[in-house]
């Protein structure tokens, strides 16, 4: 194989793959990227057995062939190119080497055949539709803080994308929770989308697939079956697993009868959320809400570090409530607000919290209080 590829092509390719690549593992192999190059393109594959990103780029390939190199050294090869610089790659297998070559730069890689490399089995998708990369990465933003990292919990490690009753019909919609909060945010469903089982993305996938909705003009190929899950653009491939559990009734936690309606500048909100809790103890970092008729009082007690009070004004106009949270989930909640207010629904200082947007309810949000 003897290929010539532009500098920052195959630095993003090759950034691609490096990311799917478990650091530590014990199967030399998994290390690797495997790279295929034929006619006008080459191809970079990384697999951990659980995900598979196939990367495509155009390429002068001189001779076709195929090989795989180590993943992360390629790519801080690469990396630490000039910028413009044309990068050549000569295979020669019987030496068990890949030559890299830019200007005066010459490095020789050791290869593993590729006949080792692990390739993801197909499968048969029992839906197939598109969706425009500014929607899917919405749903998936939004989501995503609440994932739980408890591993004992594994079927909450991930989002559960499904089809649901939304407020205008059914919806494409995704859902997390690690047990304290809860986000449910839906988009129109996509045609073809109808019959497409529920399916946990892993965490891990979740930030993977981050890198194919930057472009917001980009439409992306979604594939689902019971056990996979595939999204691609006609450049990049991105395969995963899916866990195999049970996502729990999520629909029993979001509160119907919340009567207490708060609303506050969100950004107002989070910033003001942040100062006080900064003399909180690490440990429970718990903010007190108070509120009276349009006035909203944030305080931290942290009897070893100091106290903190901020004031802020509000729209509220039911009778007084106090109410403490994880200063934390607070922030992470106000801060997926896109528009400029946030609407918090209270039912008493025990039960669940209830926030949206503004008046839209396509987004919502739950967070269990504290006792403060």
């Amino acid at each position: 194989m003897k290929i010539s590829i532009e500098r920052a092509t195959l630095l993003k390719a090759v950034g691609q793959a490096q990311s799917v690549v478990e650091r530590r593992n014990t199967i030399p192999i998994l290390a690797n990227v495997l790279i295929e190059a034929e006619g006008g393109t080459v191809s970079f594959r990384a697999t951990d057995l659980d995900i598979e990103v196939v990367d495509k780029a155009d390429a002068k390939v001189d001779r076709a062939g195929a090989t795989t190199v180590s993943a992360v050294m390629l790519h801080e090869i690469v990396r630490k190119l000039p910028d413009g610089a044309l990068v050549s790659l000569t295979d020669d297998s019987a030496a068990g080497r890949l030559t890299v070559e830019a200007g005066r730069s010459t490095f020789s890689l050791a290869t593993l055949p590729k006949e080792d490399f692990p390739v993801m089995a197909s499968s048969e998708y029992t839906a197939n539709f598109s969706a425009p990369a500014p929607v899917l990465r919405r749903l998936f933003d939004k989501s995503k803080f609440a994932i739980s990292t408890e591993e004992t919990r594994y079927y909450l490690n991930g989002v559960y994308m499904h089809v649901a009753d939304g407020e205008s019909g059914k919806a494409l919609r995704c859902v997390a929770t690690d047990g304290h909060r809860l986000a449910r945010i839906d988009a129109t469903l996509p045609d073809g989308a109808a019959n497409m089982p529920g399916v946990i993305v892993p965490r891990k996938t979740v930030g993977e697939l981050r890198k194919l909705l930057d472009d917001d003009e980009a439409q992306i190929a979604v594939s689902v079956s019971e056990t996979k899950v595939r999204f691609a653009t006609p450049l990049i491939t991105l395969t995963s697993k899916v866990i195999d559990g049970t996502f729990p009734d999520y629909s029993r936690v979001i509160p119907t009868g919340n009567t207490k309606r708060l609303e506050v500048d969100a950004a107002e909100f989070a910033k003001a959320v942040d100062r006080v809790a900064t003399v909180s103890s690490e440990r429970s970092r718990a903010v007190k809400l108070q509120l009276d008729e349009d006035r909203l009082v944030l305080s931290v007690n942290a009897p070893d570090a100091g106290a903190a009070e901020e004031e802020l004004a509000v729209a509220y106009g039911d009778e007084r409530l106090e109410i403490g949270f994880n200063a934390k989930y607070l922030l992470e909640i106000a801060s997926q607000v896109d528009r400029e207010n946030a609407v918090f629904l209270f039912n008493s200082s025990g039960d669940p919290t209830l926030m949206r947007e503004g008046n839209d309810t396509s987004a919502v949000y739950v967070v269990m209080p504290m006792r403060v």
